[in-house]
């Protein structure tokens, strides 16, 4: 199922009464179609007098982008639930899913036979559904260094991107050499778009096929010699 709103805000009310003693008071509803999460409670942070910190303005946010079980949406709700009580009451935890979460967490599960774990595990085939299918220009760096691995990295389509990566990995005497290509294969969504100092390590084989079609970029450091960028 995927959830809705009035659903979510039903879910809350009904395990805010039976496991939180109704405890929370009610937070708004976003629903989300990230690709990076299934469940998040967010807060803003500020400091109050003396240099105390207080957590407010809290929201619920549920990912619709993967179709999950019932029982599993609502783990994800009470998941998150124990994120808001622990903030919202001000604990101090020694971690994002410290003791005092793992307490509660745990406690749930004994109590009222939840199956609520740490993190949001997701299948193979919920993980291809968080994925963006939809066909958009991409920047790729191939990355092939001196040991005869293979990597590749997206890169934003800004110059000043691209040059940042292009000459502070190339000056790596790790690297032999940085090839780059534009491309609208969605296989390349799944990456993340950065200039960050990292490659994702592929087979050789398998760059090549992802990359037939793709405009290869000439750069030699200061500019790119390329067709006019897709928009």
């Amino acid at each position: 199922m995927k959830a809705t709103i009035p659903y979510i805000e039903q879910k809350f009310d009904e395990f805010n009464r039976q496991i939180f003693a109704g405890k929370l008071p009610k937070i708004p509803v976003e629903l989300s179609d990230a690709k990076t999460f299934l469940g998040q409670c967010v807060y803003k942070k500020r400091r109050r007098p003396f240099g105390k910190a207080e957590l407010y303005d809290f929201r619920l946010r549920i990912n619709t982008r993967v179709d999950l079980p019932e029982r599993e949406v609502e783990d994800i709700i009470i998941h998150e639930m124990i994120h808001y009580y622990i903030g919202y009451h001000q604990l101090k935890d020694t971690s994002a899913h410290g003791q005092v979460f793992l307490q509660i967490m745990n406690e749930i599960n004994r109590k009222y036979g939840r199956h609520l774990t740490v993190s949001h595990k997701s299948t193979k085939e919920q993980r291809e559904q968080l994925q963006d299918k939809r066909s958009h220009y991409h920047v790729i760096a191939v990355v092939n260094f001196q040991d005869g691995r293979t990597g590749i990295k997206v890169l934003p389509r800004v110059l000043r991107s691209i040059l940042y990566y292009y000459n502070n990995v190339l000056a790596s005497k790790e690297i032999k050499d940085i090839q780059l290509y534009m491309s609208n294969n969605v296989f390349f969504n799944r990456y993340p778009n950065s200039s960050a100092l990292k490659v994702h390590f592929l087979e050789t084989d398998e760059i090549r096929k992802q990359l037939e079609g793709a405009e290869k970029m000439e750069c030699d450091g200061k500019t790119i010699k390329r067709k006019q960028m897709p928009s």
